[in-house]
């Protein structure tokens, strides 16, 4: 009897142990999904109008800032490796928007970051531009942190800041698609995806007991994306009303 215990025991440590690790392969990964259709269908359609390059400055600020939250609160590696993953999708978001606005552009006017113009900040026609004005970013933290990491009120004001700026990860998309009063180039099958990532990714830290910044962070965007969900079914609803 005893041994049957034991059997059953090891069988369900096993599951649980392939569970979490399942479960910690799809918080690295899963924050990347969403934009695979989206990426997709920039392609396709040629045409970067539906999705907003400020969701990449925020979601990179934020990711760069939990990357040195780290350094200073060492947390699970999984939330770790899913900023650095995020980061790399980003940056292939923006080189996609540079080669297809490029490809479209009717004028051979460029903005560059050269030119200080703000009016055209994170506009830029170069993707070198967005690289260097991410690895500037990267080089002020690094020093920050550098010269703070002992105060430990400066490493939960970092985390804080890193998680707010995650937590507006879907403004702009919100404040793009209201002032267009459309959501051409995303479908109810993305939303539902980063809603259900983000829903996810808010079980992950409650259950994981991760720092409190992060369980916060998720509620709010849960509350936008369901935000934005609701903007795609009622713009939806009223092209369809018009083409009829």
């Amino acid at each position: 009897m005893d041994a049957e215990m034991v059997l059953q025991e090891d069988d369900m440590e096993s599951s649980w142990t392939l569970l979490s690790w399942v479960a910690s392969c799809l918080m690295v990964f899963g924050g990347a999904l969403p934009y695979l259709p989206q990426y997709q269908e920039i392609q396709s359609s040629g045409n970067t109008k539906g999705f907003s390059t400020r969701v990449c400055l925020v979601l990179l600020i934020a990711n760069i800032l939990r990357i040195f939250f780290w350094i200073g609160k060492q947390f699970e590696l999984t939330l770790l490796l899913q900023s650095v993953v995020m980061i790399l999708t980003m940056f292939a978001m923006l080189h996609l928007c540079c080669t297809v606005q490029n490809t479209n552009r009717v004028s051979t006017k460029q903005h560059r970051l050269s030119d200080l113009d703000f009016q055209y900040f994170w506009k830029w026609s170069a993707f070198e531009d967005y690289l260097f004005s991410s690895f500037g970013f990267t080089v002020l933290c690094a020093v920050v942190t550098l010269l703070l990491l002992d105060s430990a009120v400066f490493v939960e004001m970092l985390g804080s800041l890193a998680v707010m700026f995650e937590a507006m990860l879907g403004l702009p998309q919100l404040l793009q698609n209201f002032h267009n009063r459309s959501t051409k180039g995303m479908s109810v099958k993305m939303v539902l995806l980063w809603t259900v990532g983000d829903i996810f990714k808010t079980t992950y830290f409650v259950m994981n007991e991760s720092p409190a910044q992060f369980w916060v962070c998720g509620s709010v965007q849960i509350l936008i994306d369901v935000a934005i969900l609701l903007q795609v079914l009622v713009y939806n609803q009223s092209t369809q009303l018009k083409l009829g």
